[in-house]
């Protein structure tokens, strides 16, 4: 099995849509290792983030994050340890579309 660390997505998405960070490609597995939010503006907004198995619908259970502020010119950094299957798909959602997200992790195929 070969592990490659790497970048495994960056977004900056439209405001209020939410939007694909990250599938997982086929064959492979990932564990996320760090997830970060970048509010760009001087203005506060909040952001969310979920993990969809399988790139299923979104549903309440899915969010890791909903709505949490991010105060202007921040930034929040989780370091987290979430391991994804083939196809699982992390989302992520920007109210005033002001905030980069990015993830950081290892795939394994």
């Amino acid at each position: 099995m070969a592990t490659t660390l790497k970048v495994l997505g960056q977004l900056y998405p439209t405001l209020a849509t939410l939007s694909t960070l990250y599938t997982v490609p086929a064959l492979t597995t990932t564990v996320v290792s760090s997830l970060t939010v970048c509010n760009k503006s001087g203005s506060s907004d909040t952001f969310r983030i979920a993990i969809r198995p399988a790139g299923g619908a979104i549903s309440d259970e899915m969010y890791l994050y909903y709505d949490v502020q991010i105060t202007g010119n921040n930034t929040f950094i989780a370091t987290v340890g979430i391991s994804l299957a083939t196809t699982d798909v992390i989302s992520v959602y920007s109210t005033n579309g002001t905030c980069a997200f990015h993830a950081y992790g290892q795939e394994n195929t």
